[in-house]
């Protein structure tokens, strides 16, 4: 077998580099491919949801409204502005299942053939979760904080009048914050059936996942009040157990099967 000579090699690693660039280039084009699907499914869901914006824009203003009376607007575009907004948040719940869908199609080719059969349980599963988590922060998590804080000024004998802008920026972030906290047991699932998390290994980080919860609670929480925090980080800690036992049933070693 004749030794490879001095530009030989170097011809091969050249080529070696230059493979990895393309595939890191292809990697790429492959997540700008899934971005752009993406962008097109919100923007089609925008245009759906703009017909029902003034109705969207009601029922978002219901709990502030409820809690502290109207809201009031500091300048003419604003109003604009926040429907826009509105529109725009309410797309993503709507195109949430095309969103998880391109996710799931961008990781997909780094699993083996086998573990690729859990694509429609998890594009089911993680947005049933998303909307679930929006629907926890509008019911239950936002109005029960709204009435603490206004209360709070009450008390203090202050007299509420509510920015539209800072409600609806309070309000966006506290929804899509729930909502993805609530991807925490989709995601387990397909990590524990691709082997990739074990129920013992998640019990053993138990107590790291209550620090994140509380830390993730104290972000998305309009109050640093261990009350209204504790409305975030519970559900988030039930979650996560969820999770547990959701990698217990279903979790599995990592194989690689033939032709994969």
């Amino acid at each position: 077998m004749p030794v490879p000579t001095e530009p030989e090699i170097e011809q091969d690693e050249r080529h070696d580099e230059l493979r990895g660039q393309m595939s890191l280039l292809d990697h790429l084009e492959e997540l700008r491919t899934r971005i752009i699907n993406m962008l097109i499914a919100v923007g089609i869901s925008f245009a759906a949801c703009w017909f029902f914006a003034d109705n969207i824009f009601r029922l978002v203003s219901e709990p502030i409204e409820e809690a502290a009376g109207p809201l009031n607007f500091m300048s003419v575009t604003e109003p604009f502005n926040l429907t826009v907004k509105i529109a725009f948040i309410a797309s993503l719940f709507v195109a949430s299942p095309f969103i998880m869908a391109q996710i799931w199609l961008f990781v997909s080719p780094g699993l083996y053939k086998h573990e690729r059969r859990y694509a429609l349980p998890f594009i089911i599963s993680s947005s049933l979760l998303f909307v679930t988590g929006g629907c926890f922060g509008y019911f239950v998590a936002f109005p029960y904080a709204l009435q603490y804080l206004v209360q709070w000024g009450r008390d203090l004998g202050m007299h509420a009048v509510i920015s539209a802008k800072e409600y609806f920026d309070l309000f966006v972030m506290v929804e899509l914050g729930l909502g993805v906290v609530f991807e925490i047991p989709a995601v387990i699932f397909i990590l524990s059936r691709i082997g990739l998390v074990t129920a013992g290994f998640l019990l053993r980080n138990l107590k790291y996942a209550v620090l994140l919860a509380f830390v993730a609670a104290a972000i998305i929480t309009p109050t640093s009040d261990i009350p209204n925090m504790m409305i975030m980080a519970v559900p988030m800690i039930m979650l996560y157990l969820l999770g547990v036992i959701v990698a217990f049933v279903f979790g599995k070693k990592r194989t690689k099967e033939e032709g994969d």
